[in-house]
Formats: C-alpha cells, structure tokens, sequence
C-alpha cells in the first residue's frame, strides 16, 4: 500500500512537472521578465548616451567654437528628432511587433552616437588662443612683455594674434563640422521614438494591473544608473586632453581647470553606440504578445485573445490592418486631446519637463562659471549626488503607490504635489552665489580696489603700457595675492622660468602695484580660485539641489501611470 501510494505520489508530481500549461505560464512569465530585463539595459543605454551628450555640452562648445544658442540649438536636435516620429510610432507601434521595432530603434540610436563620435576624427588638432607659444624648454626665457616686433630676432617664441583682431566682436562657429553632431543628435532622437512608449505599453499590457507601477519603478530605478554612468564617464573624459594619444601632453600649457581646455567628449559617444548596438539584439527575438499575466490558459485571457487575434488577421491580411490603424490615428488623437483631464496633465508636463531640460543641461555649466568647478567635478558631482537621489525617490514613489494602491486621482495629487515644493526649494538656489574672482582690469583695479569696467583701456595701466599687449588676448595668470591678470604681457613680466604648465613668470612690475614692498612679483599660469566663502556656498548649492531633485522624482512613477492610464 505505501509502494502503491508513493508511485502515485511520484505520478502525480511528474504529471504537475510535464504539465504543458503549467510549462506555457512559467515560460511566458520568463518572457515578461526577460523583457524587462532587456528594456531595462536599453533605457540604461539610451539614458547614458543622453546624460553623456549634456555633460558634454561644454567641452562640445569650446571644440566647435560656438555660441550658447547653437548649443542650445544642437541640444534640442534630440527633442526635434523624437517629435517628428512620436506620436506616429506611438500609435502604429502599439499595433505592430513592439520588441521589433525597439530593436530598430535601438539600432538607430547607436549609428547616431556613432556620427556624433566619428565627428571628431574629420577635424584637425584643437588649437587654443593663447599669447605665447613657445618650444618646450626650460632654457627658453620668455619676455611676456616685449614689443611684438622685436621677437623676429627671437625665432622660439611665436605670438599669435588672436581672432579679435581680424575680426568684429561676434561670436562664429569656427568649424561647420557641428552640423554633423547636429544630425547624430537628430538621430538618435528619432531611434528613441519607440522605446519609451512602446516598452512601457507592453509591460502594462501583459503584466497584472497592481503588478504594473512596481514593474515600472523598478524599469525607471534601474534606467536611473545610465544617467549616472553617462555623468561619470563625462567626467572622466573631461580629464582627458581631446586630442590625447596625438600630442605630447607636455606641450600643453592648459590644465582642466581652464576655461580653454576641451576634454575627449568624443570617447564617450563610441562607447555608447557599443552599448545601444549591444541592447538592440535580445529585442529581435521576444515575441511580439503575451497572455495577461496571472491567466490560467490563452482562452481564459481576454487580452490574450484580442492581441492573438489581431495578429492572425495581420498576418494573414497586413495591408488592410494597416489602412485601418492610418484611419484610426486622427480620431484617436482627437480624442486623446479632447479629454480635459489628460490636456492638462500634458501641458503640465510640458512646463515640468521644459524647465528640467534647460536645468539638466545648463547646469554644469553653470557650476563651472559661477563656482569655478572643473567640467570634469562638476559632471562627476552631478552623477554621485543628484541621480542616486532621484533614483531613491522614483523607487520610493512607485513602492508608495503600490502600498497605498493610489488612484489616478491621486497619483496625479502626488505628482504635482511633489514637483511643487521641488520648485519652490529651486528658489532657494538665487541665495547661494559667488563673488567675482578679482580680475585686474575688469573687477578690481590693478591697485587691488574694488571696481567694475567694461571698457577695454581700463586693462591697461601705467605698469604695462610700455608692453604693447593685445586687450584681446587671453592667457590668464595668477599671482600670489590671488588676483588674476589678463596675460603674463599685461601683468608687465620681464622674464620666466619652468615650462609647459609649470611655467613661472617673473618681475612683473603690474604684481608690485597691489603687493607689498618686498613680496613676491611671479605669477603663475592659470586663473586663481575662488575665495573661501565661495567653497560654503556651493556647498549650500549642492545641498539644496540634491533635496529638490528626492522630493521631485518622488512624483515621477504616479505621473507616469496617470499618463498611461
């Protein structure tokens, strides 16, 4: 008897085990899962070549000579890219191969970092303006201020006239080349159209309803460390000269710290084309439905059927599937708009990410010139403070939305609760600021006192009148009273020592004006640093920024399911 029970037992358990439907229901569980999973390094793909393109925003402007707006300008290439095809793939995608088309998608955002990267290699070396280029040795001794037609009898030193003065004071690109970064941009905008909407379409689709917001939290989490990645790797890049393995570092006079040097903004787009072609392949083989998750078979699912049956009639008629999906666009985007509820949640969305955008992408740059951070601090800054704290927050909101089971009423309470009082600690943000770094000449005067000019004769004094210095020219050094002067000719040097970056220049007779008797009359390359307070300040700053960004993605998950729903 127990034999026979025990043979029963071990029937039993096979029969469970070879159950074709239990098998179906792990199998596209597994699937789901396995989506996520590759929509999840997608969204991490696509978040870091974008973070990337921003923290290179900087190093891009210098490399290209341009002007803010035509930054700005090839910024926005992206959101053109992504708006000339979104709502088109939004709507037709939902009806066709969704995974497919992500793939494709994927595919076009890699060729498109891939332009913007290989930009780089149709350019020539960078050549940054300074005053005085010299060979590097440490014999040469080099007369800062000297009139420039003495130094024909002096063949190592070579002065070159800056481009302000063969040229009216308007800024101009200084290379058509950025219209292919232009393009590369626009592309990968356009290769982002269906991943976003149709990824997360298909997760709402087939996954259960309180499944869902958990499922999207985590996609939004894990799609928060491409930003992060995108920061770091900017601010590595950023250390690294532009032109490096072409040129003798040693030859470089500049120092990231400069407001000249241009970092290896290219390396970083060809490592995220690697990535974007690498996220595109597990897209080509998932299946283009499921069955609703948590169904007992594919008759007992509503959804199942209707996508399975949609599929059939597509494969066995696509031409006519298709005519009705085109006549079905305008009336649903019609309605869509006609909705109030879901008109004002967009034109929410509109301001919040208008704003967001301008302040993601102008914010190191912003650190850079008002507290003198390094590019490479400041996208590393952003990426170790600012986005774990948003990714903290978007994880917290969905787990809160799932544990209270919010309503779309409430949800949308949340969101604008949430981006409210983000924005009013942004406001905070105008108290915390530095004063100007003592600049002789235009800040304070070359006797140390406190004065404002923009007239170009106030760079001049009766210290350095004799040197025949261009007030165009810009090759800063610092001296020990931590003023800075134009170049080493309007700070009257007569000698130097050292050479490269070490270079040291000597007597200079604009130094003993605001030193002194007896003190030191070197200066040394480069700006000075900001003063103390301006350290406590920006700390201030960080601090206020980090809260702001917690508190504002706490609202992103409710938002995002208030838009899907």
């Amino acid at each position: 008897m127990e034999k026979a029970a025990q043979d029963i037992s071990e029937m039993t358990s096979q029969e469970v085990l070879c159950d074709p439907t239990e098998q179906k229901s792990r199998k596209r569980l597994s699937t789901l899962k396995l989506f996520i999973v590759a929509l999840s390094f997608a969204y991490f793909s696509k978040a870091l070549a974008g973070t990337y393109m921003k923290s290179s925003i900087t190093q891009i402007e210098r490399r290209f000579d341009l002007s803010s707006s035509h930054i700005g300008l090839i910024d926005g290439s992206f959101e053109m890219g992504n708006l000339l095809f979104l709502a088109v793939v939004s709507h037709f995608g939902a009806q066709l191969h969704r995974p497919r088309l992500i793939a494709a998608g994927c595919l076009l955002m890699a060729l498109g970092a891939l332009l913007t990267g290989l930009t780089h290699f149709f350019m020539g070396l960078y050549k940054y303006d300074t005053v005085i280029q010299v060979f590097q040795n440490n014999s040469v001794n080099i007369p800062a201020c000297v009139d420039p037609v003495k130094t024909v009898d002096m063949p190592e030193i070579q002065i070159e006239p800056s481009v302000g003065d063969n040229k009216a004071c308007v800024r101009e690109s200084g290379s058509n080349m950025w219209i292919y970064v232009f393009l590369g941009n626009a592309l990968r905008g356009i290769g982002e159209t269906p991943v976003t909407p149709l990824g997360i379409s298909y997760i709402d689709d087939f996954a259960k309803a309180e499944n869902s917001p958990f499922y999207i939290a985590c996609l939004q989490t894990i799609t928060l460390l491409g930003p992060m990645f995108g920061f770091l790797l900017g601010s590595y890049c950023a250390k690294l000269y532009v032109d490096v393995g072409y040129v003798d570092m040693e030859s470089v006079t500049i120092t990231p710290n400069d407001s000249r040097w241009v970092g290896a903004w290219w390396m970083g787009f060809l490592v995220s084309s690697s990535l974007l072609l690498i996220s595109s392949i597990p897209f080509w083989f998932l299946p283009r439905s499921l069955p609703k998750q948590g169904s007992e078979q594919d008759k007992s699912s509503p959804t199942s059927l209707t996508l399975d049956g949609a599929e059939s009639a597509q494969g066995s008629n696509p031409n006519i599937k298709l005519t009705e999906i085109t006549k079905g666009f305008l009336p649903s985007l019609k309605r869509l708009l006609g909705t109030p509820a879901y008109f004002l949640l967009l034109c929410g969305s509109i301001l919040k990410f208008n704003s967001f955008i301008g302040l993601l992408t102008f914010k190191a740059k912003y650190m850079e010139q008002q507290f003198g951070q390094s590019a490479s601090r400041a996208n590393f800054l952003i990426g170790v403070l600012n986005l774990p704290a948003v990714a903290v927050g978007i994880f917290l909101g969905g787990l809160l939305m799932r544990r209270y089971k919010l309503s779309v009423v409430s949800g949308a309470q949340l969101s604008f609760a949430t981006s409210f009082i983000g924005y009013l600690l942004l406001l905070l943000q105008f108290s915390t600021k530095c004063d100007n770094r003592p600049l002789a000449g235009l800040t304070v005067s070359y006797n140390g006192t406190q004065s404002v000019s923009y007239n170009g004769e106030m760079l001049f004094s009766n210290c350095n009148r004799d040197c025949s210095c261009s007030p165009d020219e810009w090759d800063p050094v610092c001296s020990d009273s931590g003023i800075t002067y134009v170049s080493p000719c309007m700070a009257g040097c007569l000698s130097s020592s050292g050479a490269g970056k070490n270079t040291v220049f000597h007597n200079c007779s604009c130094v003993s004006t605001s030193f002194p008797p007896g003190s030191s009359m070197s200066v040394r390359l480069g700006q000075c640093p900001h003063a103390k307070d301006c350290s406590r300040s920006f700390t201030s700053y960080m601090a206020v920024s980090v809260l702001s960004s917690f508190i504002n993605s706490l609202g992103a998950t409710p938002g995002y399911m208030v838009i899907i729903r």
